[in-house]
């Protein structure tokens, strides 16, 4: 009989960081799968035990190439990080962040990043650990 594999630690939170300049704010894009661009904030899964704050922060940076300083929470909302059978509901996070640059230099796993206005926004492909936005 198979041993079953420990499952890794649920996150607690999701933390996502979102910079605005005037009415704009920053998402980064990729390719899905199909070749669709798809967009997404700069996030991470805060698990028990992390320092929320700081693990932005850190996140920010390695996704944005921005040092950016993490701010309040601007609001907050649900998403579901288990299955549709097995939901589990974790809390989203959404923090204010501010730089004195804004000058984006995202890594490869990233295909670029675009300053979008909300309506614009809403007419886009989100990615999968984004579609809380809607």
């Amino acid at each position: 009989m198979a041993r079953k594999q420990p499952l890794p630690p649920q996150p607690i939170a999701v933390a996502f960081g979102l910079l605005q300049d005037g009415e704009r704010a920053l998402f980064l894009t990729r390719k899905n799968s199909l070749g669709a661009e798809e967009i997404t904030l700069p996030h991470i899964r805060i698990l028990p035990g992390e320092n929320t704050v700081s693990s932005l922060t850190s996140a920010f940076l390695l996704q944005t190439g921005i040092d950016g300083q993490v701010h309040e929470i601007l609001f907050e909302k649900r998403c579901n990080s288990g299955t549709r059978k097995r939901t589990h509901w974790i809390p989203v996070l959404v923090f204010q962040v501010s730089a004195k640059s804004p000058s984006a230099r995202p890594p490869p796993e990233y295909s670029g990043y675009k300053w979008l206005a909300r309506d614009a926004a809403v007419k886009m492909k989100l990615a999968k650990e984004a579609q809380w936005l809607y």
